[in-house]
């Protein structure tokens, strides 16, 4: 058994890229807090941030809540380095992500450090600046205990990957119910090249950042009739959380009461014969609807030319099934308002190079504008 499945048995991850926030925006940093001590008296250890969430505030808050209140060997930190965050300009300020995170968090030393989001349209960066070597070294001088990467794209890639870089310890992917199936993401194929590989899984997006939490009616209605009174997010978490060959399901949860839910999610599982059913029920009801599947990961609008709110206008489209058309269209002024509207894109494609759901976003902000602004 590999010894990465010993460190966290409580498989819960804290993910900390959707942390509460006060009216003005930032961090609510008592709350987190408060979750961090939930979590950690539940027998909870694994929390994963990244130094481009919330533009390295993510990283303080962690400190704040956790790395200032607690004894080292009461955590683990995972955080990444992203060849895409602002100010990279060259290896050496690329590799600078690192040094940042570990004063950023106070956290002494990285229990788990990723490559982060790879796909086609950033690998060969991360190959020219060395960063596989980089990490490497740093595992070796003490300041990451354990690497590897998080990943957006094709099965053949991840192989690709795999075989070039057999040093690779974990490998963080998207995995839910939804996307099991789905040949934009792989789910299936790509955890199963992991397990092949020999390379435990980190689990991101087990509710489809926040989708499945809040899925469409026909979904609802599947597990409406089972009665137990779980919440939606509750099936997606223990769907992935019953898996095997798997390191830790991240959640990242917003509030007091998310961290209640998912901390007694985690503790019924693995699912039954028959809730599997139920899920297999809900995916063909996914599989027949024709809502935009946008994570509202933000990636997308960072280099946006023309400032367009990219996953705000998605929600407003996937939201218009049995809501009035008046609400619609005020819904798509307010997220609009003082930013580009769908029929501002200019197609220069810089979305869909970052989009880790390889969404043909060009052509659907065309379908946008054409439901959504006929009228204004």
């Amino acid at each position: 058994m590999n010894e990465l499945f010993n460190i966290n048995p409580f498989k819960l991850g804290f993910g900390l890229m959707r942390l509460p926030k006060l009216a003005d925006g930032r961090i609510d940093v008592p709350q987190v807090c408060v979750m961090a001590d939930q979590f950690i008296a539940a027998g909870g250890t694994y929390f994963d941030t990244a130094y481009v969430y919330d533009g390295g505030e993510s990283e303080a808050a962690f400190k704040a809540a956790v790395a200032d209140r607690f004894p080292r060997n009461a955590y683990t930190l995972a955080t990444k380095l992203n060849v895409n965050a602002a100010g990279v300009r060259d290896a050496e300020t690329a590799k600078q992500e690192l040094f940042t995170s570990l004063e950023r968090t106070g956290a002494g030393y990285l229990d788990f450090y990723l490559l982060h989001a790879i796909q086609r349209s950033n690998i060969e960066k991360y190959e020219d600046y060395g960063l596989w070597d980089f990490v490497r070294e740093q595992k070796e001088k003490g300041l990451i205990r354990h690497w590897g990467f998080s990943f957006h794209s094709d099965p053949e890639l991840l192989e690709e990957l795999l075989t070039k870089h057999p040093e690779t310890e974990f490998v963080q992917l998207q995995i839910n119910y939804a996307d099991w199936e789905n040949p934009g993401v792989a789910s299936r194929k790509n955890w199963g090249i992991c397990k092949a590989h020999g390379k435990p899984v980190v689990i991101m997006e087990p509710v489809k950042g926040g989708i499945l939490a809040n899925p469409i009616p026909e979904v609802k209605a599947v597990f409406d009739r089972e009665g137990s009174g779980r919440s939606y997010a509750s099936w997606a978490l223990r769907y992935a959380a019953s898996l095997d060959n798997i390191l830790a399901v991240l959640s990242g949860m917003s509030d007091v009461s998310q961290m209640e839910d998912n901390l007694r999610s985690i503790r019924d599982i693995p699912l039954k014969e028959e809730e599997y059913r139920l899920i297999h029920e809900a995916q063909d009801a996914l599989n027949a609807d024709k809502s935009i599947p946008c994570t509202a990961c933000h990636y997308c609008t960072e280099g946006c030319p023309m400032n367009i709110p990219i996953p705000e206008i998605f929600n407003v489209v996937n939201r218009r099934k049995g809501s009035p058309e008046f609400r619609t269209l005020r819904e798509y002024s307010i997220v609009t308002q003082g930013r580009g509207k769908a029929g501002e894109c200019i197609a220069c494609g810089q979305c869909q190079g970052v989009c880790p759901q390889h969404l043909p976003i060009i052509d659907l902000l065309k379908d946008c504008k054409t439901a959504l602004e006929k009228t204004l």
